[in-house]
């Protein structure tokens, strides 16, 4: 019985075959781009994800923003619950507050949304600090039009009544621009 030699190994160096190394960083999966744009380099950060797609890549002042925006809620919230006749006074000229609660109620919220506020602050995620702008900018929309319709019905027009309008006009455009630019895409480099 003759048999047959196996023929010779022979060695194949794929670090200079280059069609061999495409086919096999194809099979893996490595090196395409996935539904982000996102190149990945190994099966690993594929598996694990990647956080630079999470990070933020921050617009000048939004750090200051969340800062203010955030101590700004926490003072009227503080105001609202321990003085409410005084902030509704100040803020209506002197007309007297029937009741207190009411007050209180919204000193609440806003101590609830100052949290909220002061927490956005110690992520760099985008999608947390993009609700919170949203937040902002809802909260400061539905201030503009309760602030403008109690001014109308009482046909009583003070001077801080016209600056809380106006800050809120402001504090609407702020927010909106800061979430505009914290959703965008970053370029491509």
């Amino acid at each position: 019985m003759a048999t047959k030699s196996p023929p010779p190994l022979m060695k194949k160096h794929s670090q200079t075959d280059l069609v061999s190394r495409l086919k096999t960083r194809k099979i893996l999966g490595v090196g395409g781009e996935d539904d982000d744009g996102e190149v990945h380099r190994s099966k690993i950060s594929q598996v694990l994800g990647n956080e630079i797609k999470f990070a933020v890549r921050e617009p000048l002042g939004l750090r200051v923003w969340q800062f203010l925006s955030a101590l700004m809620f926490t003072g009227i919230a503080v105001m609202a619950l321990a003085f409410p006749e005084q902030l509704y006074e100040a803020v209506f000229d002197g007309r007297a507050v029937s009741s207190k609660t009411s007050t209180r109620l919204y000193g609440g919220a806003l101590f609830s949304i100052s949290l909220i506020l002061w927490n956005s602050m110690y992520t760099v995620e985008k999608v947390i600090i993009r609700w919170t702008l949203l937040t902002e900018a809802c909260y400061f929309s539905i201030q503009l039009i309760v602030t403008t319709v109690t001014v109308i019905e009482s046909d009583v027009s003070s001077i801080t009544a016209a600056v809380l309008v106006c800050g809120c006009l402001v504090f609407v455009a702020i927010s909106g621009y800061f979430y505009y630019q914290v959703g965008r895409r970053p370029k491509k480099l």
